[in-house]
């Protein structure tokens, strides 16, 4: 499923892993290591506001997928889909229309981001870095960081539990 967040840059702070909780299948790895969808399970509300869901597109345990194409832009906004979400963390993928963006906040875990397709600017302790398609960088955890649009820019984000 797809979740929208806000609307002209007016993202309140993500305190922690579970705004990134914008759902309504849960996703879990079957014994094969394939995605493999729940439907029964139920959406936790997000802590950013104005959110809507939209259906999925497709389904992944019919094979690869383009990470570009998973995931769509909507104008002023932020759009993400939930690819995996695991007791030892999850992978979303989101879609930033230009200058929109994540406030500065904190996350609990270490988080590794792949630019997908676009630029960004991502502040870490303070220190901005300008990242393009295929980047990456690690948001370690407790350390204060936002997310900028430069451009429309597409990225994955992994977030590590320990």
């Amino acid at each position: 499923m797809l979740g929208v967040h806000g609307v002209g840059g007016s993202n309140p702070p993500v305190p922690t892993n579970e705004a990134f909780s914008i759902v309504q299948r849960a996703a879990s790895l079957d014994r094969g290591g394939r995605i493999d969808y729940n439907p029964d399970l139920t959406e936790k509300e997000p802590s950013m506001g104005n959110i809507k869901k939209q259906p999925s597109a497709q389904s992944l345990t019919a094979g690869p997928a383009a990470a570009r194409d998973l995931v769509g832009y909507q104008d002023g906004s932020i759009v993400s889909r939930e690819i995996i979400k695991q007791p030892t963390g999850t992978v979303t993928l989101f879609a930033f229309d230009a200058d929109q963006g994540l406030s500065e906040h904190t996350a609990p875990f270490d988080a590794l981001v792949q630019i997908i397709e676009g630029k960004a600017l991502i502040t870490i302790g303070g220190k901005g870095h300008d990242l393009g398609e295929g980047d990456l960088i690690i948001m370690p955890a407790g350390v204060p960081h936002a997310v900028r649009a430069v451009t429309r820019f597409k990225m994955m984000l992994v977030m590590v539990k320990k």
